[in-house]
């Protein structure tokens, strides 16, 4: 797949991000994670992020990382596209970015470096460095550390042709705006905070309809239910689900920092998708907030 089919695969549709499967030591469960694409794949997102965020990408070794983007993509092959998450120190993403390029996947999620502070300028050379390494497209993660300004993207934009994606992670509207206005169509955008659910009619009225959806790992009925009505501007099923199901689950997701990937293991474990433990930093659900996610979970239905 070259960059602008790439592009093109982002320009519409829900996008997801697979949790990564461990055992109970922690150690990746390749098995488990096959029998986990192969659950969500049928369901219809556009595509799959591989060891992305929700996939705790920041807490996987450069040793399992290639087994991991090769299994999805062997599992997904002429099912769904994989775009694998990569990030971290500029010359571990690169090797990431090229070890996914050689499993096959369609493209990258350019993950923030994370913690070392940085300027326009050495932001730039991370994110350059990481495009002139491989031939496929690369889609940049605002975020953190990581926020790039429109007149740093846009020379970004035109020195590298693979750059195609923007995804939004921060939530500042007027600056979303103005890189929006500045890139226009060069780019294909995502919006990507937490729960994006509950920001999507205001990042589509901004001209980014396409979001990347957590909550899909254990709802996805409920989650492209949603999608849709946004496409559709069905309102009504909007502030249903909203109230009903996606406000009562910031609470609990606010709860504790790292729940925003906890709970969707949770999430999992609950619809006998069970992902296995968190790695640490990261904590599990405490039992009573597992029963109040089953509770929430219960009221929506089958999925």
């Amino acid at each position: 797949m070259n960059p602008q089919e790439l592009k093109t695969i982002m320009g519409s549709g829900l996008l997801s991000f697979p949790l990564t499967d461990f055992d109970a030591n922690g150690d990746f469960n390749k098995s488990r994670y096959e029998k986990r694409l192969e659950w969500l794949a049928p369901y219809g997102a556009s595509a799959l992020f591989a060891a992305g965020g929700t996939g705790e990408f920041f807490s996987l070794t450069g040793d399992e990382y290639p087994g991991i983007i090769k299994t999805a993509v062997d599992t997904c092959r002429g099912v769904v596209p994989i775009i694998a998450g990569a990030g971290g120190p500029t010359r571990f993403a690169i090797q990431c970015a090229q070890e996914a390029e050689k499993a096959g996947a369609h493209g990258i999620l350019l993950l923030p470096h994370y913690l070392t502070e940085a300027g326009q300028e050495g932001l730039a050379a991370h994110v350059e460095a990481v495009c002139k390494s491989v031939k496929f497209g690369v889609i940049v993660y605002n975020r953190a550390t990581s926020r790039l300004k429109p007149d740093t993207l846009a020379g970004l934009a035109e020195r590298n042709p693979n750059l195609v994606g923007f995804k939004d992670g921060i939530g500042d509207i007027e600056a979303m705006v103005a890189i929006y206005q500045k890139m226009g169509d060069r780019f294909a955008y995502l919006g990507g905070l937490p729960t994006a659910e509950v920001y999507a009619a205001a990042y589509k009225a901004m001209g980014t309809p396409v979001y990347s959806s957590a909550v899909f790992n254990f709802i996805p009925k409920t989650a492209v239910q949603f999608y849709e009505a946004v496409r559709d501007d069905d309102m009504a099923t909007q502030h249903r689900l909203l109230k009903n199901f996606f406000m009562p689950y910031l609470e609990l997701r606010n709860r504790t920092p790292g729940y925003a990937v906890s709970i969707v293991k949770a999430g999992a474990k609950i619809v006998g998708h069970d992902a296995g433990p968190v790695r640490a930093p990261l904590t599990d659900l405490k039992p009573a907030e597992m029963e109040q996610l089953k509770a929430l979970i219960d009221a929506l239905g089958p999925q």
